[in-house]
């Protein structure tokens, strides 16, 4: 089972999401590691939030959120994980999402709806946790937040569950590989063409009818520059692998 990493700036996200957090993060696999970067010795609700190890980063400018980045980083390269949640709404982590992604590492995203686009953008997905009516943030009690329903009109729509890779996926990977310099990705204007050259694949085909849409549809393999007339795709290999598994299954 696919080994999950949850790591929380506990700075900036609240902690009456912890259940809510460990929730969304179970859906992807087992979760190992689970930690929150704050000031241990602050009267931060972290410390009775139940299956997260409050990682003390002391009262510095931005430790927690350094803490964590070369926590995240070590665990990529020293241990090999491959499957990570970053749950903040700070921008700056935009930049540890896409060096994570870079090393062939799955980011989900979890924050809150004043998340910045660009912390989005770098994910290979992003969720919003918590919900807003006029301008107040409301939050489920705690005791129940894994298994509240909501009234209809509030609820965000389901993430999808993941996607198994698709023959026109697999071609669409092909050409990333081969033609990304150096793993910075294809540009997304250009796989349209080689597609309908080398496979006779055409937007026309697509059930998105173009192939932002069609990417976008599918975080869990492939992550996408924000929309530009440069923006780049690039493949997510454990995506595939993990898709490759739950096929054979």
């Amino acid at each position: 089972m696919t080994k999950v990493v949850v790591l929380v700036d506990g700075d900036n996200i609240s902690a009456a999401h912890a259940a809510l957090i460990r929730t969304k993060a179970a859906r992807l696999g087992d979760i190992t590691t689970c930690r929150v970067y704050t000031d241990a010795q602050g009267n931060s609700g972290w410390h009775e939030a139940h299956g997260f190890r409050v990682m003390h980063a002391g009262t510095g400018k931005n430790a927690a959120d350094l803490l964590l980045s070369i926590d995240a980083m070590e665990l990529a390269l020293r241990d090999g994980k491959r499957q990570f949640v970053i749950v903040t709404s700070d921008g700056d982590f935009s930049h540890l999402a896409q060096r994570l992604l870079d090393h062939d590492c799955h980011v989900l995203g979890l924050g809150e709806s004043k998340a910045p686009q660009c912390f989005r953008a770098a994910c290979s997905g992003f969720e919003v946790i918590g919900l807003e009516q006029g301008g107040t943030f409301v939050q489920p009690r705690a005791s129940v937040v894994a298994f509240t329903s909501f009234p209809p009109a509030k609820v965000p729509a389901p993430a999808s569950a993941p996607r198994h890779p698709t023959k026109t996926d697999w071609k669409v990977r092909e050409l990333i590989l081969e033609l990304q310099p150096n793993g910075q990705g294809l540009q997304i204007g250009m796989l349209g063409g080689r597609m309908r050259e080398r496979h006779g694949i055409s937007t026309g085909s697509l059930p998105a009818k173009n192939w932002r849409n069609y990417l976008a549809q599918r975080p869990e393999l492939y992550n996408l520059d924000a929309p530009g007339p440069k923006a780049k795709v690039r493949q997510i290999a454990a995506g595939f692998e993990l898709g490759k598994q739950m096929a054979s299954n």
